[in-house]
């Protein structure tokens, strides 16, 4: 029951991770590009706002989550008598799932704060180019989040 709700949690936090990305990248991002450059950044500053505190919560959950599957799953095989050998799909999600969570610090952390000093002294060309460096990242940690989908489904179910 515990793992059930656990991989749930995992499952739901990822869900919004990436369908955030896919909806930032494929919807909201076209759409904005009719606006003004300043409206257009102001929008997507406030939008990335919002979006990065949710991520931080999902992607932090993922994490806990995942080890503690991870820690459960290796656990009862130990108490079972049988050594633990990490699943290959496991592996791959655990480490492109580390990569994705170093990206996304960047991409809040440091590149979002750029983003920030430039709608605070109306610096619109600067805030369209850290927006163009968010889309970039964003683009990366999308193609890593759907390859984690693709291995953990495809290898998974062999």
């Amino acid at each position: 029951m515990i793992y059930a709700i656990l991989k749930t949690l995992h499952l739901f936090s990822i869900i919004v991770w990436i369908g955030g990305m896919v909806f930032a990248h494929f919807f909201l991002r076209p759409a904005v590009g009719v606006l003004e450059p300043a409206q257009r950044v102001r929008l997507m500053h406030a939008v990335l706002g919002r979006f990065f505190a949710a991520v931080l919560v999902a992607s932090s959950l993922a994490l806990v989550t995942g080890v503690w599957m991870i820690g459960r799953m290796a656990k009862q095989m130990v108490q079972a008598g049988v050594s633990f050998n990490m699943p290959l799909e496991w592996t791959v999600m655990a480490t492109l799932g580390i990569l994705m969570l170093l990206i996304f610090g960047y991409i809040r952390f440091s590149l979002y704060k750029r983003l920030s000093r430039a709608v605070q002294v109306l610096d619109w060309p600067a805030g369209a180019a850290v927006l163009a460096q968010i889309r970039s990242w964003v683009s990366v940690n999308l193609v890593l989040g759907v390859l984690i989908v693709l291995v953990t489904m495809l290898v998974g179910s062999i």
